[in-house]
């Protein structure tokens, strides 16, 4: 069968007994699709200055772009764990998107833009000690004070 080049939208790029894992072509097709390619790049995914409400005041947008965007998105977080909480935030406005939470989401396009080539490295000599971490806040969304929760999973010294 050959050496496992794509698999479900992933690149697997397999040397010297090492696995690396990407998305970088979805990514930029991802890019295209929103024509955001000439875009400026954002240095974080999320301004730590913005705080994401209901913003019931805000202009109101197209709400199947907005959770194309989000849909999208979805689908980059089990590859790439650092987007996950601001793609999670951005998905509690699907219902009723403002221009605010547009801004977000094209934000963390705008981030993906630099860093397209980011992904999970797999070494073959590690170990197969299963280590776990979980954390959560039931404080933080101060719109409705549901919880914010994540977890990640390392064998050996690798993200899972």
């Amino acid at each position: 069968m050959g050496e496992l080049g794509f698999f479900l939208g992933l690149q697997v790029c397999q040397l010297e007994g090492d696995t690396f894992i990407n998305q970088a072509k979805y990514t930029k097709e991802l890019l295209k699709k929103f024509s955001m390619e000439n875009y400026y790049v954002a240095s974080t995914p999320m301004s730590t200055s913005v705080k994401l409400d209901k913003d019931e005041v805000g202009q109101i947008v197209d709400i199947t772009a907005y959770r194309g965007k989000i849909g999208s998105l979805l689908y980059l977080i089990e590859n790439r764990p650092h987007i996950l909480f601001t793609v999670r935030v951005c998905e509690r406005f699907q219902t009723n998107p403002k221009q605010s939470h547009y801004v977000a989401a094209k934000r963390i396009l705008k981030y993906l833009k630099g860093t397209q080539n980011v992904g999970l490295w797999y070494p073959n000599d590690s170990s197969f000690n299963l280590i776990s971490y979980a954390n959560a806040n039931y404080a933080s969304c101060k719109v409705d004070r549901k919880r914010t929760s994540g977890t990640c999973q390392f064998l050996g010294d690798t993200l899972v």
